[in-house]
């Protein structure tokens, strides 16, 4: 059995310089050295947006989400991005854990607002098992193919 990820919700200014770190570097290491796509990772958002962090009981950064108010990302929506989870650890249910985590806290957060993503094609099955829906509104974001999912 796998043990539960702790999770946190700090805003930017609440984060400790070095969880800042491990964010910034986990999210480098998938987003940009393992999907082979460099881009501009440093977008500005995260100044707006509430960290998620899904931690192991003795502190390793497991899994780590954005959320971001509405009208940052889409107007008059909310949002969630750079989901990810460390690659050592996946198909453990962690990614699930961490998206059911992040959409309730999304919700609490901003009742009045539906979600706004735009996900990667290829979990495409995966977000629509939270709810959420095909835009059918494809486009590539850095060379990978995209889908707008909204969830009511």
């Amino acid at each position: 059995m796998n043990p539960p990820l702790s999770y946190t919700f700090h805003t930017f200014g609440e984060l400790s310089v070095d969880a800042l770190y491990e964010i910034l570097q986990l999210r480098q290491e998938i987003f940009i050295v393992e999907q082979n796509c460099p881009y501009n990772d440093a977008d500005g958002k995260d100044l707006s947006a509430v960290h998620v962090s899904g931690r192991l009981p003795q502190g390793q950064l497991i899994t780590y989400a954005r959320i971001l108010p509405p009208n940052i990302s889409y107007p008059g929506f909310s949002s969630i991005g750079r989901v990810i989870c460390h690659r050592d650890f996946r198909r453990f249910g962690y990614g699930i854990s961490l998206m059911q985590t992040t959409i309730k806290h999304t919700e609490e957060l901003f009742p009045n607002h539906s979600i706004k993503i735009g996900a990667q094609a290829y979990l495409k099955a995966f977000y629509m098992s939270f709810g959420f829906i095909d835009l059918n509104e494809p486009y590539l974001e850095d060379g990978i193919p995209h889908l707008i999912m909204v969830k009511e």
